[in-house]
């Protein structure tokens, strides 16, 4: 069903997702986070919020899922903070929609 949501990452950044509703799926690390989202897309999850550092090192899974319609995979912050990832990922986007980078220039 693809209005299902899920949120991937450690334990400490996911857990307060689950009081809104949110499918949780700790993991504890890179691989793990990659092999989990494999799992959810295939499991039709419509939305899949993953931290960033979750992703160290397997950005590759954005890669080959970000021109399908299901699932939209979101980097977010865990609680670390930011590595750049999500804003990253919204800067090619905004560039591949309109042809240049109005944002950031």
């Amino acid at each position: 069903m693809a209005g299902k949501i899920a949120v991937v990452g450690d334990r400490e950044s996911v857990l307060g997702f689950r009081s809104v509703g949110f499918d949780v799926f700790a993991v504890t690390g890179p691989k793990q986070a990659a092999d989990v989202i494999k799992k959810l897309a295939e499991e039709e999850y419509g939305i899949i919020f993953v931290t960033e550092q979750s992703l160290a090192g397997e950005e590759a899974v954005l890669e080959r899922y970000k021109d399908s319609r299901i699932p939209a995979i979101i980097p977010i912050p865990g609680k670390d903070g930011s590595t750049g990832l999500g804003l990253s990922n919204v800067r090619k986007s905004v560039e591949r929609a309109v042809g240049a980078d109005i944002l950031f220039k």
